[in-house]
């Protein structure tokens, strides 16, 4: 991408930081009383006012609280990862422990409110509090519970995202067989969501769905891989492209190359960002009606790339940070003109109980920057033309314009329920784009394809209550969605290596951002896979198809697993592809494992995708024995349960899996199970368990690391970048050493 696409890059989501902007509305500083530094901006914007208040998009005789609103700091909210199994253990941390001791807290004058569930969020997962991040951040009274939500967001266990962030994945219904597309994922928060509605079920190791995160900025997209990796998800691909023309990907279907539909897609593009106005502050002097005018377009074509690539049957929900008209329901009604009955909007009226929200306008202005109203594009004079576009305003046709029903959109407004401000749109895709009629051209099975299509099952509702391949199958071939400019699809390059997905070659991708290694799945004559497959006893079910590794040349060190949809993806679109990362790590190399019976010990990162299909060298461990191994570097055999030194007296030395299983005969203690990584050794055991996790676990047991400070709480070896790892050293990673700190703190805790 060259300067062009740079520049795109720079109005980002939630830091609307346009310099240009911010230059050209330097000389009307003085007069919306912006004068000062950052630390002194007045919350005050007379363009802002004089605007929203002619548009009318606040209820009448609510304006005073709604700018009210705005001037107060953001208050804090967290999410509780949904999927895990122990969700339900620090909800009962959380409630029982760190908010009781909330109650009657007094900071800086302020009487602290105990957090109180979202009503509209499901099963309690989603809690807000009055206080503000900087509250949080900064003080004394605070610092346990601080230390809490920092650990376990580094866990994954918490997410800390803003309330209204979180109704964009809600609105998409998300199955574990979907197939998602998150066009403008950084930095994550609303992608972890979707991951976690993909793993429903704990017990299915690898859904049938996937997720592929997309963001154009090559270094978000690093803070994305950094987010969702908290998650240990094989199911999650992140690439790096332009969303407005993100590639259309091909997938195998029984020997056929398909086109690759989505069935849910999030269009969560950037704005100008004015409702964020309560904790980016900086948009208050920054605000103006040209930031809209400069980015409609691109919302406009994000949106429009984001249709044709959706399935038929299928479910986009657009959503902006924004209050204005222009990039919410301006973009809504172009689109729904342009698919000409293709798309609609979906009534979800229903959907979240207890979320307050304000239906969409049919009617609204467009404003210049220095004041000028403009009702109708015929008032636009030619000279404005570059400025503003025809698409900006609502339809003249009253029968079209109530057919489009706009007020089914979802405005959310900050006094309401005392969040940020938002915009939200479900569309449901009932055809094919009228662009997007021209039967596919696929080299060499074309014909086959045609007939596929005729033959098969036609109605919606069959399709979409089938098979999700076979949906995929049916929508691809069946509708014939696709761009006439589509490059047709060759047969498998015969002159490029099985199994190996590098990074695409065009040149333009290698003027930005760093270069990725190639993702390599493991052949199934590999000589290096059937230790491995005898020392664990894999089941006969195990994909070993799904691994992969990150080198062509030299030693593997590292072995990663994909979900079956996802290597499909990767196998077939490597060429028009920038991947930035997909894969969990389940291996790990060790240097001297060759004194061994397998190479490879385990890795906690993939532990709990992988264990499902481990038949051997499992060790079943009590709730004490867990909090010694946790505790302590290296306990010998004696200082562990006599049932678990039954268990590791006859193993061979190397990796093993710990695994607690609940008793539901003792309510007291932990319910839910725990598996870590460990290491047989001589006459001991020691765990393989970043710093974070390790902390969550003795939480959960009721053991608190007292005097653990936030700078401690850096990311280990274990879960950080590969390109940056350490090499192994004799089977024994840094990471791993319990750190002293968290053992002195709980050692007084533990029985004698």
């Amino acid at each position: 991408m060259g300067r062009r696409a740079r520049g795109r890059r720079q109005p980002q989501r939630r830091q609307p930081e346009d310099a240009e902007d911010g230059a050209e509305g330097g000389g009307k500083r003085g007069d919306a009383g912006w004068e000062g530094g950052y630390p002194e901006i007045v919350k005050e914007n007379q363009l802002f006012e004089h605007y929203y208040r002619e548009l009318k998009i606040v209820p009448e005789g609510e304006w005073d609280q709604f700018m009210a609103a705005l001037r107060e700091p953001l208050p804090a909210t967290l999410r509780i990862t949904g999927y895990k199994s122990h969700a339900k253990e620090i909800l009962h941390c959380l409630k029982n422990k760190y908010f009781k001791e909330l109650e009657d807290l007094e900071v800086d004058g302020q009487k602290v409110e105990v957090p109180q569930p979202l009503s509209w969020y499901p099963e309690e997962l989603a809690w807000h509090t009055n206080l503000s991040r900087k509250i949080l951040r900064k003080s004394p009274q605070l610092e346990k519970f601080h230390q809490f939500l920092v650990s376990e967001t580094e866990s994954g266990n918490i997410s800390r995202q803003e309330a209204v962030s979180m109704v964009p994945p809600l609105l998409l219904d998300v199955q574990p067989h979907h197939k998602i597309l998150d066009m403008c994922a950084a930095p994550g928060s609303k992608t972890t969501q979707l991951i976690e509605m993909l793993h429903a079920d704990m017990n299915v190791p690898f859904p049938e769905g996937f997720v592929i995160a997309n963001d154009v900025d090559n270094k978000r997209c690093y803070l994305l891989v950094h987010q969702a990796k908290r998650l240990s998800s094989p199911c999650i691909m992140v690439v790096n492209h332009d969303a407005s023309s993100i590639p259309r990907l091909t997938v195998d279907v029984e020997g056929r190359k398909e086109i690759l539909f989505y069935d849910r897609i999030l269009c969560d593009v950037p704005c100008s960002g004015d409702g964020t106005m309560r904790k980016n502050i900086d948009v208050w002097k920054k605000w103006s009606t040209l930031n809209s005018l400069q980015l409609h377009g691109l919302q406009l074509r994000i949106a429009t790339r984001g249709a044709e690539q959706l399935a038929e049957g299928g479910r986009m929900v657009y959503s902006t940070c924004s209050l204005n008209p222009i990039e919410d329901e301006a973009v809504i009604a172009s689109l729904l003109e342009r698919s000409e009955g293709a798309l609609e909007l979906a009534d979800v009226s229903g959907e979240l109980p207890g979320l307050k929200w304000m239906p969409g306008v049919s009617q609204w202005k467009v404003m210049t920057r220095d004041g000028q109203w403009f009702a109708d594009w015929d008032e636009v004079p030619h000279s404005r033309h570059t400025q503003i576009r025809p698409t900006m305003f609502p339809p003249k046709d009253p029968e079209k314009l109530q057919a489009m029903h706009l007020e089914r959109c979802l405005r959310i407004l900050p006094h309401h329920q005392n969040t940020g401000g938002f915009f939200v749109a479900v569309l449901v895709k009932k055809a094919s784009m009228p662009w997007n009629k021209r039967q596919p051209k696929v080299q060499g099975r074309a014909a086959e394809t045609r007939e596929t299509s005729q033959s098969g099952p036609a109605t919606p509702t069959e399709e979409k209550l089938s098979d999700p391949c076979e949906l995929q199958n049916q929508t691809v071939t069946g509708t014939g969605d696709t761009e006439v400019t589509e490059t047709p699809v060759s047969l498998e390059n015969e002159n490029k290596k099985d199994g190996v997905c590098g990074p695409p070659p065009s040149k333009k991708m290698k003027l930005f951002g760093f270069k990725e290694d190639p993702f390599v799945f493991i052949p199934e004559d590999d000589p290096l896979f059937p230790p491995i497959e005898k020392f664990y006893a894999l089941d006969p079910s195990f994909p070993r198809m799904n691994l992969l590794t990150r080198t062509t040349e030299g030693k593997k060190r590292q072995l990663y697993m994909v979900s079956k949809e996802l290597r499909n993806v990767l196998l077939n679109n490597s060429e028009k592809m920038k991947v930035i990362n997909t894969g969990i790590k389940v291996w790990c190399r060790n240097n001297s494992g060759e004194e061994f019976d397998c190479a490879f010990r385990l890795a906690q990162e993939g532990i709990y995708t992988l264990y499902p299909f481990i038949n051997s060298r499992i060790i079943t461990i009590s709730m004490e024995d867990v909090k010694i191994l946790l505790t302590q570097e290296n306990p010998f055999f004696r200082k562990l349960s006599s049932e678990t030194y039954s268990q590791a007296k006859d193993l061979a030395k190397g990796s093993v899996v710990l695994k607690y299983e609940p008793d539901s005969a003792n309510p007291d203690a932990l319910q839910c199970p725990i598996v870590l990584c460990g290491w047989r050794g001589k006459a001991s055991i020691r765990t393989f368990v970043p710093k974070n996790e390790r902390l969550h676990y003795l939480r959960m047991m009721g053991l608190e690391a007292l005097g653990e400070k936030k700078e401690e709480l850096v990311l280990t070896s274990e879960n950080v970048d590969d390109s940056l790892q350490p090499e192994d050293q004799g089977g024994a990673e840094p990471q791993a050493e319990p750190d002293p700190a968290v053992c002195d703190a709980v050692a007084a805790e533990l029985p004698r």
